[in-house]
């Protein structure tokens, strides 16, 4: 799912949204699929299309713009096997058939009348057993200051089985570290995960300061952005990075009730967070 965040100015005219085959500017790549905002009609709508081999396909148009000048969006491009799906501030709005394969797309461009506040490349929750239409996306929080590093957030009820936290974020250019920790209501830190940028390793730490280290491919990448995600379960905690699950550690049910404060430091940005 690819997350665009933005506001569409007063005088727009059109946007458009390419998933493109190639980043060539000439001669002009495939574009696998073009989705093309149009204010300036008097009926405002919505083109999506496909370019092949520098030949537009047959247009498919959908009314009803759920865009407005001077107001800002949230867009959800869902892709599944055979369609993308499309959702605006939350509510679905279209769907295309691929006429590419999805598989040769590597290129995202933005053109035209958008300011664009922020584009996430998230993953379905690996620890959803139900399916959603869509999947959520949270919008990213841009320069709050209650996602200020380092970030603090209370956890009022403690945790419980199938809680899930959800962090994303944007990894600095030069980073040394990145540490998630969940402490009780004696300020204990029971349970610390750290990644560390410069052996690109990924842990858990003990309150006794042992590592156990998270055996899977370091998928933390400087101007990358990250999803990071804790599934609360009877006996401990699962964890996700970027949408593949990285095995889990053990804690006590008693232990995870009474986890009272999410600490979050290192070097990234939050854009997210939410439990």
């Amino acid at each position: 799912m690819v997350m665009l965040q933005g506001v569409v100015p007063l005088e727009a005219r059109r946007f458009q949204v390419d998933f493109q085959c190639g980043c060539s500017l000439h001669p002009r790549p495939d574009i696998a699929i073009h989705f093309n905002p149009r204010f300036y009609t008097t009926k405002p709508h919505v083109i999506c299309n496909t370019l092949h081999n520098g030949v537009w396909q047959a247009e498919a148009r959908w009314p009803h713009l759920a865009l407005q000048r001077g107001a800002s969006f949230l867009i959800l491009f869902l892709f599944g096997n055979e369609e993308m799906k499309v959702s605006v501030n939350g509510q679905h709005f279209l769907q295309y058939r691929y006429r590419l394969p999805l598989s040769r797309v590597d290129t995202l461009g933005i053109f035209g009348d958008i300011l664009v506040k922020a584009v996430g490349f998230l993953n379905i929750n690996p620890f959803s057993e139900g399916s959603s239409e869509y999947p959520v996306g949270y919008p990213f929080l841009l320069k709050s200051p209650r996602l200020e590093m380092p970030c603090l957030r209370p956890l009022p009820r403690g945790l419980w089985p199938g809680q899930v936290i959800v962090l994303r974020g944007l990894v600095l250019p030069e980073p040394k570290d990145f540490t998630l920790s969940l402490l009780d209501e004696a300020a204990h830190i029971p349970v610390t995960l750290r990644a560390s940028f410069t052996d690109r390793t990924l842990a858990w730490v003990s309150p006794w300061g042992r590592k156990k280290l998270i055996l899977a491919p370091f998928l933390f990448y400087p101007q990358r952005f990250f999803e990071v995600l804790l599934l609360c379960q009877e006996g401990g905690l699962k964890l996700a990075l970027n949408g593949q699950g990285l095995g889990a550690t053990s804690l006590g049910q008693q232990v995870l009730e009474r986890l009272r404060e999410l600490r979050v430091s290192g070097s990234v940005q939050l854009y997210c967070i939410h439990y």
